[in-house]
């Protein structure tokens, strides 16, 4: 082979390693940053039909972190049924807020939050909550692992009155965050469509319900990467009202020169 070509081949060769060392540089640097960003983990929704229900509602098995995660969940159905939830990595279930009665149905019916911080987890994590009041009765849990949240940034919840529009709850983030919406209609029909707006996705819906009726529940999130005001606008057929929330979760430390959050027990209330 001539040299010249051979000092070509070989400069090509070597241009060609560089370039697949460079990416692979980009790539694992960009794996690295990713890991302690903010971000949805396992999730789930479990609806239990009203005088067919076993006492206990469980999630089916979750693959959460070990650790540095905090779980979103919400417990909504017979107001007897008291019960927060539990699971099987003993994390500290703890009430974000009194619970919200649903209109219509004389304090028989409400939904509760419950935030747990620096959650354990592992494959086969499971979320349950026992129902003494009404064993047989509907219960819809609805649980959302949110990965490398070190911060709940904020949050706020709203009830607007019945309509096919609903203007939901706003929060401000001081940077990126992952944003998570939770819909709770209060209607006492069997099938219901709800869809979030502002660029929202849904990862969890029951809303076509049993014989027997169920509590419809809809899940939607938003990743952001700004600081800013942001809200979630639903809508919904048939007509209703429906108890709306909204959490604001990021990682790391607040930006500097930014006013250090309060520790949150409950929403702010909008309605």
């Amino acid at each position: 082979m001539p040299r010249g070509r051979l000092r070509l081949l070989t400069g090509m060769a070597a241009v060609a390693l560089l370039a697949a060392m460079a990416w692979q540089y980009l790539a694992t640097r960009s794996r690295v940053s990713m890991a302690g960003r903010v971000a949805l983990g396992a999730h789930a929704l479990v609806a239990q039909e009203e005088g067919r229900a076993p006492a206990v509602a469980r999630t089916p098995l979750l693959d959460s972190a070990e650790r540095g995660s905090r779980l979103v969940a919400f417990v909504a159905g017979h107001a007897s049924n008291r019960d927060g939830p539990t699971d099987n990595f003993g994390n500290d279930w703890r009430p974000f807020g009194a619970p919200v009665a649903y209109r219509g149905y004389a304090g028989r019916f409400d939904v509760r939050a419950y935030l747990a911080e620096d959650a354990r987890g592992g494959t086969g994590h499971i979320v349950s909550v026992a129902k003494p009041g009404q064993p047989a009765g509907e219960l819809t849990l609805a649980v959302v692992e949110v990965r490398h949240a070190s911060r709940l940034v904020d949050a706020s919840r709203a009830y607007p009155a019945a309509g096919w529009h609903l203007s939901g709850p706003s929060v401000r983030t001081d940077g990126p965050a992952l944003l998570v919406a939770f819909w709770w209609g209060d209607s006492s029909e069997l099938d219901h469509h709800a869809w979030p707006g502002d660029g929202f996705r849904v990862i969890e819906r029951v809303t076509r319900l049993p014989p027997h009726s169920a509590v419809q529940g809809v899940v939607a999130v938003r990743e952001v990467q700004r600081a800013g005001q942001y809200a979630v606008t639903w809508y919904n057929l048939p007509r209703q009202g429906a108890a709306l929330w909204l959490f604001a979760f990021a990682d790391g430390r607040p930006p500097a020169g930014g006013a250090r959050p309060l520790p949150r027990t409950a929403a702010r209330t909008a309605d």
